[in-house]
């Protein structure tokens, strides 16, 4: 059964399917373009995502925002989510039980939006996303399509900060993630 957004934020709103929500201050569901062609999948809320109930907006959301920026597009044609919707305490990494309490939401929200390109920020996000075994040091920049749709695991812009070396890999990932939406538009969509 397909859902609208507007019931499905109300169903992450009033979510208690995990523990995640006993320490939330917001859920934080995901915000960006209903209909964007390109799509970013991270793992979860940070503090300040918490606090404001909208993903990506602490210092990696700033970067994440300046990367999205420098391959032509705007942070608002885009969509941006989590894996989870609630914040892990001390921005651990979501246990597999929480993960799994959220992916329905995920789907959803894929369903809704139906990108032709999706970018999984970082390790956790391919690890509940993507069923191949996925290394971030080895597979960034590299398509794995998928019933028509292409996937790409990149660094998370939170290892960036942490590891400046890697920022050079990362704008070759986002070069190719520009270039595969021009291919896709040249072609009129076709499926991977």
């Amino acid at each position: 059964m397909r859902v609208s957004w507007a019931e499905l934020y109300s169903e992450i709103e009033g979510c208690r399917k995990c523990r995640l929500c006993e320490g939330r201050s917001n859920v934080v569901p995901g915000e960006g373009n209903p209909k964007a062609r390109l799509m970013f999948i991270g793992e979860g809320p940070g503090q300040e995502e918490d606090r404001q109930g909208r993903p990506f907006v602490g210092r990696s959301g700033e970067l994440l925002t300046r990367m999205i920026h420098a391959i032509g597009l705007e942070r608002a044609e885009v969509y941006i989510c989590n894996i989870v919707k609630c914040r892990p305490p001390q921005n651990r990494n979501p246990e597999p039980d929480e993960a799994a309490a959220c992916l329905g939401y995920l789907r959803a929200q894929f369903a809704l939006v139906r990108p032709q390109v999706v970018v999984l920020l970082g390790r956790v996000a391919c690890q509940y996303t993507l069923k191949d075994q996925v290394f971030i040091s080895r597979d960034h920049g590299r398509w794995f399509p998928q019933k028509g749709v292409w996937f790409m695991p990149t660094f998370h812009p939170s290892a960036l900060l942490r590891d400046p070396a890697k920022k050079r890999d990362a704008w070759e990932d986002f070069q190719k993630i520009r270039d595969k939406l021009a291919e896709l538009e040249a072609e009129g969509g076709d499926e991977a």
